[in-house]
């Protein structure tokens, strides 16, 4: 019985250690799952010892539960009887693990409730439940659970990108005490009885003064768990809090670019529904291009990946120089940019606009790599947020015709390493289908780019689906849906399957959302993700958006990649701008920017038609519903006399009722008596709530017989209602009374005599009460919450006693020893 408890008290251990996990998701369903795991095997620990089974049996009563826990909660549709595990569950659970390190790779912090991510965890809390289990019960040995415990601890310290909330530390910690306090108040209970120091013997339920100092110790001891690590400076953040770290040297470590996970960042940043500004600019480029910060160049069957170490110069040693002088069809011009970062944004990594040529102002260590045109830091102290600085940056701006004419890139070009990937002949297939009959690099490029249309099916969406091929960009170029970073990453692999080197960008559009004049505040909303393609060292990087302009705020569209999906391919301007093509969606000039842009910026429109204010039709609505609510209580009133009539409108015979002799039927039947009586309470309660609805008072006391002369007798009744009332005071009082119920007239025509006198004698005020809001119905709303009321008070105090009964320190006890007998 005594281990019984004990085991309990190791699977609410177990839960509560998994507290810290709740810094993960974004939703409580793993938390329901990881519950219901752990406690089928801790039931299923406690059969195998009632059945008293060795430790190896427990162990394996405990797999095997989670073995079928997993395959109900995650099944492959392949079992035997839905819960008997197939070779083909097994083989669906390695999916689900490969599925859980792609969501890891693919999803920030908090990360939605994903099939794969739910598996993991469901796997791991089940799996330390039973070595927790395994440690204190059949070991005996719960100091060693706590590092099982601890390892569920580890996993939000490892992956979250800030500091842990101390919370659910707290938590964790209170579990692993309960459980040392349990086995040690269990082992002193096997040993004898406790005394206190004046020699007297201790209660089970009563507090040992050793165990209250054993609980100020633990308080203490948590508390200074918690306080220690805040007041100890670079103790306050993740293991992984800026994105990993590579190393000490220049061109290594934190936020060098090199080892980012920019693509989890961006999709986890996209994915939150809370919107929040990162960095705002403020820059003399009419149509600026995108702020950029990061690449990913490394190429792997998983996807894009920031990879390789990043090779640069001090920032403040200053910047190479980025025109491009005498090429036909580019053009250069320089413009200046402030850049003002807040909190929000905290990374090793700077957002500067494509070839800075100087900087300004950023404090710390910063270095420039321009090979990748990223600035990057190597110190975990070195941060992008609170950053203000300005920079100076060229614009450079291509034609179509300067990127059909450059010359293909040479074997010999560091370049080349970026048209490396992994073999996969679905999407072979595809570039080799597009590119058929195109010499140049640019044709085969432009042809991947249009690819991307909607006339082909592509859609954006921020729900991409999951996908059944095991590969990524497979499943997109299946299901054509997705947003930004899908349709990078896809371009940047199919221009390196045509042999062009390729790679994935990093930063913001120009989000016009929150434009005022030449300062733009970007948001999360605003992280973007674009192909770059390489044109040799002449023209270096070009940049390609392949995502529908529709789906991003503030896109960019040139002459040289235009919007696919627009109806008209405007011509291109003489000075090939890279600035938004007339009707792109997006663009500062496109005519949906300018609709959306209007009220920020305060300029007029001239062509606008005014609309007419909405505020009255929300009135009507209001009122309506106003007087919809108001009319509730007179329809139910209506409702329920139309039942009780219906009730009784067969009841007998009609009848003279006109005096007191009148004559009456005496029902013998059984069915019949059985219905009369039904009648009679009928039309008895409706003469009672006929007069509580015009504020006749009711007296529970007496009989039906006194009611109907107390009508009479105060006047409220006369002639034929009187009759009436007498007859409905008799029907009622041998309906429960008499073992014969009595059947006279029709109650109907009673009753409507009795209302129409009783509404005759009532004022203006109360018969408009009684039609509006009938008192009758109000009362019995009334009862009826105040009766919920009760019902609430009395379960809340049984639940009460429950949890008492089961509260931790019964748990530990089976039985409550007998004291020794005084009289012996």
């Amino acid at each position: 019985m005594r281990d019984r408890h004990l085991g309990f008290v190791a699977a609410a251990a177990t839960l509560l250690a998994a507290a810290p996990l709740s810094t993960i998701y974004e939703r409580w369903t793993w938390l329901i799952q990881c519950a219901v795991a752990v406690a089928l095997i801790a039931g299923a620990a406690t059969l195998t010892r009632t059945l008293r089974g060795p430790v190896w049996a427990q162990f394996l009563a405990m797999v095997g539960t989670l073995v079928m826990v997993l395959t109900l909660m995650f099944s492959s549709g392949e079992e035997l009887l839905a819960v008997i595990p197939t070779p083909g569950t097994f083989s669906h659970f390695g999916s689900m693990l490969s599925f859980a390190v792609e969501d890891m790779r693919s999803f920030g912090v908090p990360v939605p409730d994903r099939p794969g991510l739910q598996f993991i965890t469901v796997l791991g809390v089940g799996s330390v439940g039973i070595l927790v289990d395994l440690l204190t019960v059949g070991l005996r040995r719960p100091a060693l659970a706590g590092l099982p415990m601890l390892a569920i601890y580890s996993v939000p310290v490892a992956v979250y990108t800030e500091s842990v909330h101390p919370l659910p530390f707290v938590i964790g910690a209170v579990g692993f005490l309960w459980l040392l306090v349990a086995d040690n108040v269990d082992r002193v209970r096997r040993f004898g009885r406790r005394f206190t120091g004046d020699g007297r013997d201790v209660d089970v339920w009563e507090p040992s003064p050793l165990a209250a100092a054993g609980r100020r110790l633990a308080v203490v001891g948590v508390a200074l768990a918690v306080l220690l690590p805040l007041a100890v400076p670079g103790m306050t953040n993740g293991l992984l809090a800026n994105f990993g770290q590579g190393g000490t040297g220049p061109g290594t470590g934190r936020g060098t670019g090199g080892r980012v996970d920019l693509f989890a960042n961006l999709s986890g940043e996209l994915l939150q529904s809370e919107e929040k500004d990162l960095v705002k600019v403020t820059t003399d480029d009419p149509n600026p291009q995108y702020l950029r910060f990061g690449v990913a160049d490394q190429l792997t069957n998983d996807g894009f990946r920031s990879g390789g170490r990043s090779v640069g110069q001090p920032i403040d040693d200053g910047l190479p120089a980025a025109d491009k002088q005498g090429i036909t069809g580019v053009s250069n011009q320089r413009h200046t940019a402030q850049v003002e970062i807040t909190d929000d944004f905290d990374m090793g990594l700077l957002p500067v606009y494509a070839a800075p040529v100087d900087a300004d102002g950023i404090k710390g260590t910063w270095f420039y790599d321009p090979g990748r045109g990223i600035v990057y830091s190597t110190s975990s102290r070195t941060r992008s947020k609170g950053q203000k600085y300005t920079f100076n940056f060229v614009r450079t701006s291509y034609s179509a015709a300067a990127l059909r004419n450059a010359d293909p890139v040479p074997s010999t070009d560091p370049a080349e390493q970026f048209t490396t990937m992994p073999e996969n002949q679905q999407v072979q297939d595809r570039v080799d289908q597009l590119v058929r009959g195109k010499t140049n690099a640019y044709d085969k490029v432009r042809a991947i780019y249009d690819f991307f249309s909607a006339d082909n099916g592509f859609t954006y969406s921020l729900q991409a689906g999951d996908g059944t091929s095991g590969n990524a960009i497979v499943d997109f170029l299946t299901d054509r849906k997705g947003f930004c970073q899908q349709y990078a990453a896809a371009m940047a692999w199919m221009v390196r399957a045509a042999g062009i080197p390729a790679r994935v960008a990093f930063g913001f559009s120009s989000g016009s959302n929150k434009r005022s004049g030449n300062t733009f505040t970007l948001t999360n909303k605003n992280l973007h993700a674009w192909t770059e393609v390489y044109f040799g060292a002449d023209l270096g990087w070009i940049p390609f958006d392949a995502t529908p302009a529709a789906g991003v705020a503030g896109s960019i569209r040139t002459d040289y990649a235009p919007d696919v999906d627009a109806p008209e391919t405007p011509a291109p301007s003489a000075s090939g701008s890279t600035g938004p093509v007339p009707g792109a969606t997006g663009g500062t000039t496109g005519p949906q920017e300018d609709l959306g842009d209007q009220s920020d910026l305060g300029a007029g429109v001239g062509s606008s038609t005014p609309t007419s204010p909405k505020w009255p039709w929300f009135t009507i609505s209001a009122v309506i519903l106003l007087l919809a609510l108001l009319c509730v209580p007179a329809m139910r009133r209506s409702l329920l006399r139309r039942q009780r009539r219906t009730a009784f409108a067969g009841a007998g015979a009609a009848v003279d009722v006109g005096g007191p002799d009148a004559p009456r039927i005496i029902v013998t039947d059984v069915a019949a008596a059985g219905r009369a009586r039904e009648d009679a309470h009928a039309a008895w309660a409706e003469l009672l709530d006929t007069m509580v609805d015009f504020r006749v008072p009711i007296d529970p006391t007496e009989t039906p017989r006194a009611t109907a002369d107390r009508l009479q007798k105060d006047g409220l009744v006369d002639g034929s209602s009187a009759e009436a009332a007498q007859l409905l005071g008799r029907a009622e009082e041998r309906a429960r009374y008499a073992r014969d119920p009595l059947q006279a007239g029709r109650l109907g025509d009673g009753l409507r005599a009795v209302r129409r006198s009783l509404a005759g004698r009532a004022n203006r005020r109360t018969r408009l009460a009684a039609f509006l809001l009938p008192p009758s119905v109000l009362m019995r709303w009334r009862q009826a919450i105040v009766e919920s009321s009760i019902r609430t008070v009395l379960r809340s105090g049984r639940l009460r006693d429950t949890m008492l009964r089961w509260s931790p320190r019964r748990l530990l006890t089976s039985s409550r020893p007998a004291r020794p007998d005084s009289s012996r």
